[in-house]
């Protein structure tokens, strides 16, 4: 079926990373061929004529951009609850970082009043294992969970460095997210690099923000690694 985009309802699209250069793929794709997969929705409780985006967040975002009117959706007749669940067990073969699952699990803690027990049934897991994850998302400022959101910063390195970080001190934290999002750092971006003396180097290459972990405490255990660095 044909939806308009005031139709629907984006209460999910927080929970999705943004990625730029797949999002710049999708676009270049739709523009030539057109949508050919349609977004998943299901009815909005008590709203008539008015959807709850299960999946498609970046679909309808590439079409918005195209300058289209409507979208092509299929509505799947289920509770929003079962059809979030659902679309989660049919993209498992996906990558999911700690942090995201945290996301999806304290939305549905806190919408559907769903408890550790409950959750750990519903996604065949350990309640050590929620509890695990919502604690991530806890302690993470959420000004940095949002910039993991929109691609900033990754989510990976975000559960390395920031997360560690936080237990210990927000403010500390924060100056290393603002760091790690102006050198745009990645996980291998972040890994010690030898540099030969042959080379021209000393053993190792600093990276922009080196200086910094050095007013970090040495509890937060990134002290000891000043070559870490960012491109």
């Amino acid at each position: 079926m044909q939806l308009e985009f005031h139709q629907l309802d984006r209460r999910w699209e927080h929970l999705r990373v943004r990625h730029p250069a797949r999002q710049r793929r999708l676009l270049a794709l739709l523009a030539e061929s057109g949508q050919q997969t349609p977004i998943v929705v299901v009815s909005a409780e008590g709203q008539a004529d008015r959807y709850v985006v299960i999946d498609g967040y970046k679909r309808i975002a590439a079409l918005e951009q195209l300058g289209r009117d409507t979208v092509e959706a299929v509505v799947w007749p289920m509770s929003e609850a079962a059809a979030v669940l659902l679309d989660r067990s049919l993209r498992l073969s996906e990558h999911e970082t700690a942090l995201e699952v945290g996301w999806l699990l304290a939305e549905l803690e806190q919408r559907f009043g769903y408890g550790l027990d409950e959750l750990a049934r519903r996604f065949d897991r350990s309640v050590s294992w929620v509890s695990r994850r919502l604690a991530l998302v806890e302690v993470l400022p959420e000004a940095i969970q949002q910039q993991v959101r929109e691609g900033k910063i990754l989510a990976q390195v975000a559960l390395k460095f920031l997360v560690p970080v936080a237990r210990q001190s927000p403010e500390d934290c924060r100056r290393m997210a603002a760091t790690f999002a102006q050198h745009h750092c990645d996980i291998g971006h972040a890994r010690p690099r030898t540099v030969p003396p042959q080379q021209g180097g000393s053993g190792f290459q600093l990276w922009p923000g080196a200086q910094f972990f050095a007013t970090l405490p040495v509890s937060c255990g990134l002290r000891s690694h000043p070559s870490r660095r960012c491109g």
